[in-house]
């Protein structure tokens, strides 16, 4: 067998989207990241439900290689993802009192020499979770945890496939980013049928379309995408199951500085415009905080707490932004942002008396009035919605 390739870089995943401080559980109750101590790292897990937040530090017989991954799982064992000798070992991690127990759960082995594999975000009701070992022309999805006789594969999809966002709470619809052609489209892989693929995002035929981010609840998606602005990437929004267009406001646009989402709020079931969503933003010498709603023309800007971890954060439904951060005082931290109230008045929910947003970009539909329809219980492709002279079939 030979030997998959793991990332090229500690900070970046393979699409450029820069790596998370740490991972957060889907229902928010844990978090799990490798720590340090000096130059040796370690698993480390949060619980984040309690009245204060506490980490629990979960090492093996020897320091972790900066590859190895780990993730939290809904019962508070850590999945930790390793490589030796060519192969990806795959391990559940729990506290024995002073020491830590280690479930073995089996090895992947990839059969194309330059394959990488890498765990998806976590899965809804942290009973499972899953891989993707991208090959040259096809990648794998891998069940790395939870099934009855360990890693357990689930389907092989045609193409080189990236990023990752669950669409429903059930752990069924997985939205990944597949490239073929050259060019980089948003498919659904629907676990229950055997993997069957269908699209999800296709806004022009040479358009490079990425989900980034997606809320079950909602159906509110964060897409990046170039088909407003040729060879130029935009954040943009769409909502599942609605015949409204994909949105790419101004707002979102920042001179010189990268923007990821990271959170969405949830529990927004009939609003999806209304929810707010966390954004890391990456400036020349800083990284800080940003809160924005799809409603709102505008993007809150936050100084993001000392010690944080980059990129990490959960919100609640009411509208509180939990940020964990780690410092040598409080090496357990978990601070608090309140999103700022929606302004009736700008967002045009009320008379407005500025100047409405920006039109949509050339080609594209103005968006209507009414707010976004909810989402359907099973995804409709984006590109069934209203971009008639940019959508391929």
């Amino acid at each position: 067998m030979t030997a998959c390739a793991i990332e090229p870089s500690a900070d970046h995943e393979n699409d450029g989207t820069p790596r998370a401080g740490c991972t957060i559980a889907a229902e928010g109750a844990y978090a799990a990241r490798l720590a340090r101590s000096g130059d040796s790292r370690y698993p480390e897990r949060w619980t984040l439900d309690g009245p204060e937040p506490y980490a629990v530090p979960l090492p093996g017989n020897q320091p972790e290689e900066p590859g190895t991954e780990v993730q939290p799982m809904g019962d508070g064992r850590v999945l930790v993802h390793r490589i030796a000798a060519g192969r990806h070992l795959f391990s559940l991690l729990y506290p024995t009192g002073p020491g830590t127990g280690e479930l073995p759960l089996g090895a992947v082995e990839c059969q194309d020499e330059g394959t990488r594999l890498r765990l998806l975000p976590p899965a809804p009701g942290g009973e499972c979770a899953y891989a993707l070992a991208v090959g040259p022309r096809s990648t794998d999805l891998w069940q790395v945890a939870g099934g009855a006789f360990g890693p357990e594969h689930v389907a092989e999809i045609p193409g080189r496939c990236s990023g990752g966002a669950w669409l429903d709470r059930t752990g069924r619809m997985l939205a990944v980013d597949r490239e073929t052609g050259g060019r980089t489209k948003a498919i659904v892989v629907d676990l229950e049928r055997d993997g069957e693929v269908s699209p999800l995002l296709q806004i022009a035929a040479d358009s490079d379309d990425r989900v980034l981010l997606a809320d079950p609840d909602s159906g509110l998606l964060l897409i990046r995408s170039d088909a407003p602005s040729p060879g130029r990437d935009r954040l943009g929004w769409g909502v599942l199951g609605s015949t409204l267009p994909v949105r790419f406001p101004e707002c979102l646009r920042l001179q010189e500085c990268a923007v990821t989402p990271f959170a969405i709020q949830p529990g927004q079931v009939l609003t999806p415009e209304r929810c707010a969503v966390a954004l890391r933003v990456d400036g020349a010498f800083d990284s800080w905080v940003g809160v924005w709603r799809p409603v709102e023309r505008q993007v809150h800007h936050f100084p993001a707490p000392a010690g944080w971890l980059t990129g990490t954060g959960l919100w609640t439904a009411d509208g509180e932004l939990r940020l964990p951060y780690a410092t040598p005082q409080s090496p357990c931290g978990l601070a608090r942002l309140t999103a700022p109230a929606v302004d009736e008045e700008r967002t045009g929910l009320l008379p407005a008396r500025e100047a409405p947003d920006e039109p949509a970009p050339p080609g594209l539909p103005e968006q209507p009035d009414d707010p976004p329809a909810p989402a359907a219980p099973r995804p409709v492709p984006l590109q069934q919605a209203p971009l008639a002279r940019l959508v391929t079939n």
